[in-house]
């Protein structure tokens, strides 16, 4: 806030501000996210931004990764194409960041297309706007958030325009070798004055820029792990390969809207994407104990590590007017599958098993996933300009079916065992060493609503509260069959499973209370407590024989769960805030300000068993984060206009969380141990600041085109890879991008040209880890050759970018 007025009272003393008369205003951005009507974010009492389609096709944003940069307050950790990148709200983050994995959810973020929840990430083609709600919102929406809503607003079917656009992109990457593609069509078709239908398709290839110089010729029989002195030896057992972290995009969403009359609008959509990457977007140049070069931009595991996500949604959306309310309806259903293969090498041979011994020693293991989710939304809301109270009340269901695999295999590792271990049972043909199952259901059930008064002019107070209920039943199960044939003789091919259920219920209630006052027209206040929550789940660990010690003594070997650690429960926030809103020079300029403290209760973090340090999620005791955000949006003069923001936020532990922290014990090199969270611990996975510029001037042309000059700065603070940067983490740089753009277009006749740098400075930047350097062990095998654990890397950005984008219109 201080920030606020600092910058207020300096460009209050700006002579371009005050003496250019043909400035205009600061175009404003309609928004719906309080679902009282349209509005401006400047009317609404709440901490709301927004980037609407201009904006997204002038600075070619393509996914949240992108378009997050120049949002305050949001971050995403961007791990490349493979993984989803993690959605961090306010520092709201408590895991090691580096290996998220799955639909991409958002975790403490709640995210809408349209009216639906969904749960992948989306990429930006056809989108009317994105919209950013900060704060908890479980009293607004029936999706539960625990930091915040992130709404894509699809463009909706129009009755009256006939069109056709198309849109391409071509790239290349400074570190890469092909050129990129990005091809897009859109439609749009008035059936009748009552029925019309959209739809869009984008393909999306990329070549990638990241290679893996050390990839294995054949598993199980090529060593990983040659004489790295000897080219041949190298040559025969390794092979290269370049660009591995290729992306295959195929998105589109098809739509049909009827409209019989004033008092009811129904849409009717399909949404599909299907994601298909050739490999990680990471660096192993953080491994020194690696005895080969490896570059910023090599990844060196040693197996191909390919991952295929398909998701579609089907939706129905209708408003209705009853006359003293608006009734929406939003039912969805959505589909998510994932095969993915990964390398499992390291793993095994950091656990001291035997693996490493065996020269040819390479492993893999294939993951999948098929979740199925249903959900369904009515709300009811008042009209508005009905008197002093308007209303919302509002229900929510929301069941999801899912299941998971994950098999290992090890190739050759059989046969190694019966030769050197003196194992006297049958080979395992699939070299199936550990397989891990689960499925299980969750149902989530709500009642939430809002009250607002308007008991004086410009004055306004919201009371909200939400009722959940939640409940999960989830089943799970391992085998370890290579093992079992080849030590204790059974069938080769047998797969033998003992499932473990699990249940948990929670219920609860959320509560709100907003106040605003509008000063004048061009000037806000207002402030929000607010509650919100992520539900719990399961762990899917064995369960401990009964009677064990809690305490961790027993007198035998064990890998187990305690009751209190096979699942855990939903997680809370209460966010107070405060924030103004404000306009000057005849609205030229909108400076918007907010300041935060996040209460966290039993947040959700990764964690270990007490028995065998199996990896759990648990219960901390809490966290905190307070900070603040502030964003402007000038119009300078008729042709000058310039954008920027800046946040910070400090996230940390406020209580002792025991097995926290992972890290090898140093007495033991070979043994992981968990040490504690302390109180004051700074969370991982944000910057504590992040800052952007984005100007633009626009110069036209005789001919009546026009051009405009872009150049745009986003800049993050240092960010720790663990809680606490203890425990072997490591704290990654701070880093700034530039972006350069130069616009060439014709308004009259709907097309435009642009010529791009991104990362024009080619800065190497790094966004996330993989264990730490400590990790990075060297083994020797049967005959006492060296073997190179590779376990830990750095997830990076991409290098310079440099590219054509165009987009043309056409009337039909």
């Amino acid at each position: 806030m201080l920030a606020s007025a600092s910058f207020v009272a300096l460009l209050s003393a700006s002579p371009a501000l005050a003496q250019d008369p043909e400035a205009t205003q600061v175009d404003e951005i309609i928004v719906t996210g309080t679902l009282r009507g349209a509005s401006t974010v400047q009317d609404a009492p709440i901490n709301i931004s927004a980037v609407g389609a201009a904006q997204i096709e002038e600075q070619g944003l393509g996914d949240l990764v992108e378009l997050t940069r120049f949002v305050p307050g949001v971050f995403l950790v961007d791990q490349g194409s493979r993984n989803a990148a993690r959605i961090v709200v306010r520092g709201l983050n408590a895991d090691p960041i580096g290996e998220s994995v799955g639909q991409g959810a958002g975790g403490t973020v709640a995210t809408y297309l349209g009216e639906v929840p969904i749960s992948i990430d989306l990429k930006l083609n056809d989108v009317e706007r994105v919209e950013f709600l900060l704060g908890p919102q479980g009293t607004l929406y029936g999706a539960g958030t625990l930091g915040g809503a992130i709404r894509y607003i699809p463009v909706a079917p129009s009755f009256t325009e006939r069109t056709l656009s198309i849109r391409g992109d071509a790239y290349g990457y400074s570190e890469g070798e092909g050129i990129s593609t990005d091809f897009g069509a859109t439609i749009n078709l008035p059936i009748s004055d009552t029925l019309a239908f959209r739809a869009s398709v984008d393909l999306l290839d990329d070549q990638g820029f990241i290679d893996m110089p050390y990839l294995v010729r054949e598993i199980g029989v090529s060593n990983a792990n040659p004489d790295f002195s000897s080219p041949a030896d190298v040559a025969a057992n390794l092979a290269g390969a370049e660009d591995v972290n290729t992306e295959e995009v195929l998105s589109g969403r098809a739509a049909i809207r009827w409209s019989p009359n004033d008092r009811f609008d129904a849409t009717l959509s399909y949404n599909y994407q299907n994601s298909d990457v050739g490999g990680r977007q990471v660096s192993g140049r953080r491994v020194t104990t690696f005895p080969a070069p490896v570059g910023e931009y090599d990844a060196i595991q040693r197996v191909a590590e390919p991952n295929e996500r398909t998701s579609d949604l089907i939706a129905l959306e209708a408003v209705i007017d009853l006359g003293f309310a608006d009734l929406t309806s939003a039912t969805g259903f959505q589909t998510f599958e994932e095969a993915g293969q990964r390398d499992q090498t390291d793993l095994l041979i950091t656990l001291d098993y035997g693996y490493e011994l065996f020269p040819g020693f390479t492993a893999f293991t294939l993951e999948l996933e098929d979740n199925e989710t249903l959900t369904q939304e009515l709300r009811l809301t008042s009209k508005p300009d009905t008197g002093p109270f308007s209303w919302i009340v509002g229900g929510f269901y929301s069941k999801t079916d899912y299941s998971n695999s994950s098999s290992e295999f090890t190739p050759g590792f059989d046969q190694f065992a019966i030769d050197e271990f003196g194992a006297s049972g049958p080979l395992r043909p699939d070299s199936l060493e550990y397989y891990s199952v689960g499925q299980g259901d969750f149902t989530e059930t709500a009642v939430f609503g809002e009250v607002t008064w308007q008991f004086a002019s410009g004055w306004q107070i919201t009371g909200g509260a939400r009722r959940y209920t939640y409940e999960l039943n989830a089943s799970s199960a391992t085998d370890l069959p290579l093992f079992y044939t080849v030590f204790d003789g059974r069938d080769p091919d047998s797969i033998e499973l003992d499932f473990q259920d699990s249940t948990d219920e929670e219920d609860g209630w959320l509560y709100k209370l907003n106040t605003s006052y509008e000063i004048n027209p061009d000037l806000l206040v207002y402030g929000t407590i607010s509650d919100g929550y992520r539900i719990g789940g399961a762990n899917g660990a064995g369960a401990c024989p009964p009677g064990l010690d809690p305490s961790g003594n027993s007198p035998t070997q064990i890998v187990c769960a305690l009751p209190n650690e096979q699942t855990y429960s939903s997680e809370k926030t209460r966010n107070y805030e405060i924030g103004v809103k404000s306009q000057w020079w005849d609205r030229r300029l909108t400076l918007n300000g907010a300041a935060f403290f996040i209460d966290w209760q039993d947040p959700q973090v990764a964690a270990a068993t007490v028995y065998g340090l199996q990896p759990i999620i648990k219960n901390a005791d809490g966290a905190e984060s307070v900070g603040f955000e502030v964003n402007f949006d000038a119009q300078l003069t008729d042709r000058f206009s310039l954008r920027g923001s800046y946040s910070y936020a400090k996230a940390e532990l406020t209580d002792l969380t025991v097995n926290l922290v992972p890290r090898l014990d140093t007495s033991s090199p070979y043994d992981i141990v968990y040490d504690d969270g302390q109180p004051g611990d700074r969370l991982p996975g944000s910057p504590e600041y992040q800052a952007s510029l984005y100007g633009d001037y626009e110069y036209p042309l005789a001919n009546g085109l026009q051009l405009n000059f872009a150049y745009g700065i986003s800049a993050f603070g240092d960010v720790l890879t663990r809680t606490g940067g203890r425990g072997g983490g490591i704290t990654l740089d701070a880093f700034q991008l530039h972006n350069l753009s130069v616009r060439l277009s014709d308004p009259g006749a709907d097309w435009s040209l642009t010529a791009y740098v991104d990362n024009v400075w080619d800065e190497f930047y790094e966004t996330g880890a993989r264990s730490n350097p400590d990790y990075n062990l060297i083994r020797e095998d049967i005959n006492g050759d060296p073997v190179y654990a590779r376990n830990h890397f750095t997830n990076v950005g991409a290098p310079r970018v440099i590219g054509i984008r165009f987009t043309k219109a056409y009337g039909l």
